[in-house]
């Protein structure tokens, strides 16, 4: 059988050729690869510095500020700043992740956070001033009730930032990334509204409350009779797996000397007439109460501080901002929801009742339910998230109240967690089951954080 052949017009000489089909077959092909190879799209330069590229100096100040909100602004209890905080950490990472080319939005992951603004690809952007925008807009939206003062302290950090940030970035550019940064505070405030505590901060004692009356049962210990925000434990968490981390059921309730309720008791009770120094400096050093910037404040303070210490830069202080508010508000969605699931009476009540009548605790006994600690929680959560994204033994310390206390100095951040929980026993405001409960309830919940997809 004879080779079929197909004439070639070869290249540049205008003569003929005849070449067998399967070799004309084989350059046709090889000529139609070129052909897609020379007109495929390429892949778009990136007109946009990476987060990267900046420090991250816009996120420290915003925390900075925040705090100082936190600590003068009507009705912001524990829970609330939580939920304040996982906020605004989530609104610094969604106006800055377009510009971390290995990590996502969150959009779709967190609890029914619909898909946000997108950055024109085809644009320039300054993340820092996105960043910077974003911030701003999103704590005066959750902050609308602070003083006229902190309001101008509000505008006056975001106009020096820009001024700043814009310095030799086109008009064009600024106007872009602050339109994007508005546009990202503005979609994550709407989702935020639909969270069950939106201006929570208006009603943290509602009277609608019924409380459960019985032998163990939390009682005032106070002029305050209603307990502080009951209903908390039914909002939406930002992770949907967080809603059903909860902690096992406490001690049953006994008067009996010999049961584990009992020991609890005489344990908290003998602890706090035998306080050693540094004891009383620790209860005292975690109060974190009225006044101040609250244990979620002290927390993603503590990040701060390790954020600083790092030298770090624009993209990892998002991801760590957005991780450890994240876990410690869904660490006190879960708390709030055990305390009143449970309504395990204070130390206080027990401790005056069956041991000694005229015992006082060295910290003042705050007006909600024992089971568990909030601070526990909260600690137990953030330790989990800093561990993961800095080491297991990460020493740092804690300059948190310089000038007020003794700064206080950690080999990891699980011994931050453990020392801060066992404050509470110091304090004489939780027994060691409400500790340690809340501690490893934090831990599982941070967990889940660490588990969404924030890389591609």
């Amino acid at each position: 059988m004879k080779t079929p052949f197909n004439d070639v017009i070869l290249p540049g000489s205008g003569k003929t050729t005849s070449l067998p089909s399967s070799i004309f077959l084989t350059l046709l092909f090889i000529i139609f690869l070129t052909a897609c190879q020379d007109h495929r799209t390429p892949d778009p330069v990136p007109l946009s510095n990476v987060t990267a590229t900046y420090s991250a100096d816009v996120a420290i100040k915003w925390i900075s500020l925040e705090l100082k909100l936190v600590k003068t602004t009507a009705g912001f209890t524990p829970p609330i700043v939580a939920r304040a905080l996982g906020y605004t950490g989530l609104v610094l990472y969604e106006s800055v992740v377009p510009g971390m080319s290995t990590y996502k939005s969150l959009a779709g992951q967190l609890n029914g956070l619909p898909a946000l603004p997108q950055p024109d690809a085809t644009k320039e952007y300054n993340w820092a001033l996105a960043a910077n925008t974003a911030q701003y807009a999103l704590t005066k939206s959750l902050y609308p009730t602070t003083s006229d003062a902190n309001k101008l302290t509000m505008d006056s950090l975001r106009l020096s930032l820009e001024a700043s940030l814009k310095a030799g970035v086109a008009s064009d550019v600024v106007d872009r990334s602050n339109l994007f940064g508005t546009a990202i505070a503005t979609a994550i405030f709407e989702y935020s509204k639909t969270d069950g505590g939106h201006e929570a901060y208006k009603n943290v004692f509602p009277t609608d409350y019924v409380l459960p009356a019985g032998p163990g049962l939390w009682v005032s210990t106070s002029a305050q009779l209603i307990p502080l925000l009951p209903y908390w434990g039914s909002n939406r968490s930002f992770v949907a797996a967080n809603a059903s981390v909860n902690p096992p059921a406490p001690y049953p309730y006994s008067t009996a000397t010999n049961s584990d309720f009992y020991k609890d008791a005489l344990e908290v009770y003998t602890a706090s007439k035998n306080l050693t120094t540094d004891q009383k400096n620790i209860g005292l050093f975690w109060a974190d109460g009225g006044g101040s910037i609250t244990p979620p404040g002290h927390h993603i303070n503590i990040a701060a501080i390790v954020l600083k210490k790092e030298n770090a830069r624009l993209d990892k202080a998002a991801e760590t901002c957005a991780k450890v508010t994240i876990a410690v508000s869904d660490a006190f969605v879960a708390c709030w929801r055990a305390k009143y699931t449970y309504n395990v009476l204070r130390p206080i009540t027990y401790i005056r009742s069956h041991i000694d009548p005229t015992w006082t605790p060295l910290l003042d006994t705050p007006p909600f339910p024992e089971y568990t600690s909030g601070h526990s929680s909260g600690s137990g959560a953030a330790s989990q998230i800093l561990t993961d994204l800095f080491g297991d033994n990460y020493a740092f310390t804690d300059d948190t109240w310089q000038g007020t206390f003794t700064n206080r100095s950690f080999n990891s951040f699980f011994d931050y967690a453990n020392e801060a929980t066992i404050s509470r026993l110091y304090g004489g405001i939780h027994f060691r089951n409400g500790n340690e409960k809340g501690i490893a309830n934090g831990k599982l919940i941070g967990k889940n954080i660490n588990a969404l997809a924030f890389k591609k």
